[in-house]
């Protein structure tokens, strides 16, 4: 999904949460600005669904959750507040949610040419700072390209990039699968 900002004044969190319920699309909240989150493409959405339909049965066993791209995560109280296109959480606290995540496991974002950058840095350095998280992985829409980043001691986080005829390991949930399945159905290339 694209984020494209949206309004010129400011606002809180609280006129956040209260005035982004009475929208008809999402809004990532990023310290008083609010980014509109635009459709994203059918790769995209394909490879979002593929993961997430492996993920649940897998989770469901373990009281973990599982949600795609109409769920936010909330960083901090304050700021930002993003959505995205997979999350994953085991925490007792997230599992009856109903506005948010706070205790993410897993975050994945799948990457177009559009968020790349956005996904990359900015999300990337915030998604960092969280204590619970322990994976981020990026998942390419336009070619088949995945890769994970893992927490390791103190500060330290480990990369694995992965491509085809690989098996992906998500670590902290105890995950394998084909990199292929991920990308079961996508086609890739321009329309015509």
């Amino acid at each position: 999904m694209i984020a494209v900002p949206q309004q010129p004044q400011k606002m809180t969190v609280e006129e956040y949460l209260i005035w982004e319920t009475q929208q008809n699309i999402r809004y990532e909240y990023v310290n008083g600005e609010v980014f509109a989150m635009t459709g994203g493409t059918i790769p995209h959405n394909d490879i979002t669904l593929n993961l997430y339909a492996a993920l649940r049965p897998h989770l469901r066993s373990r009281g973990c959750r599982v949600n795609v791209s109409d769920v936010k995560v909330q960083l901090t109280p304050e700021s930002p507040y993003y959505y995205p296109d997979v999350i994953v959480s085991c925490n007792e606290q997230d599992l009856n949610a109903r506005k948010f995540i706070k205790y993410p496991q897993l975050i994945v974002e799948v990457l177009s040419p559009g968020t790349s950058a956005r996904d990359r840095g900015e999300k990337f350095s915030a998604y960092l700072k969280m204590p619970t998280l322990q994976e981020y992985v990026l998942i390419d829409s336009e070619k088949i390209s995945v890769e994970r980043y893992l927490r390791g001691e103190g500060r330290m986080w480990l990369y694995y990039p992965y491509t085809e005829g690989d098996m992906i390991t998500l670590s902290s949930i105890e995950f394998q699968c084909p990199i292929e399945l991920l990308y079961e159905g996508v086609v890739f290339g321009s329309e015509e």
